[in-house]
């Protein structure tokens, strides 16, 4: 069975919105303004090298439907072109996620995650799309989050977890620092795993 696992860089208050730039957001780019060292780097090939999936919302998914088909020169691009990708949306039609090895997500999302969840034997990756990670974790679909934490406050912007979020309970699995900016990489998962396999 495939576990679901959230993967954002995040602000110390909680903001992923658009970390590397591409969306209209005043702060757009502001992850590069630290240095998260070759550990960071390889913290991030890695996680992509041991994945067999990754899940989207329509705004990220378009985002790298529109930078990465160009940046397949190296390793980690050909594998986030040739990997099986689904985009929740729906406003998305097939025609239109045309990025490779693509599929459209539009039914019932808890359902269709669920079953995707029992598809896919590994990791099932899922960066930015916020407010599709905020809809799994009310729905308790969300198995591990992995936050590369960078120590600045923006105050503003998508933020990982909304106003509303249910309660729940995290334990604390891996804790790494990365580069020398005081980046940090937390990996999180449900304090008690089996809410979510009764959820899936």
């Amino acid at each position: 069975m495939g576990r679901i696992v959230v993967t954002e860089f995040i602000t110390l208050d909680g903001v992923i919105e658009a970390p590397g730039g591409g969306e209209p957001f005043a702060h757009g780019g502001w992850s590069f303004e630290f240095n998260r060292g070759a550990d960071g780097d390889k913290f991030k090939f890695d996680e992509l090298m041991a994945a067999d999936a990754q899940l989207l919302g329509r705004v990220t998914y378009q985002g790298f439907a529109k930078a990465w088909p160009s940046m397949g020169a190296d390793q980690f691009g050909e594998k986030m072109n040739a990997m099986p990708k689904y985009v929740v949306s729906t406003t998305l039609s097939a025609e239109d996620a045309d990025w490779n090895n693509s599929t459209v997500i539009g039914g019932d999302m808890p359902s269709e995650v669920g079953r995707l969840k029992q598809q896919v034997k590994g990791d099932i990756l899922v960066a930015g799309s916020a407010k599709l990670v905020q809809s799994l974790t009310e729905h308790k679909l969300v198995d591990e989050y992995r936050l590369m934490v960078f120590p600045i406050v923006l105050g503003s912007g998508k933020r990982l977890f909304a106003e509303g979020t249910p309660r729940t309970e995290l334990r604390l699995a891996h804790s790494t620092p990365v580069g020398p900016d005081g980046v940090f990489i937390l990996t999180y998962q449900l304090a008690d795993p089996a809410e979510n396999a009764h959820a899936a």
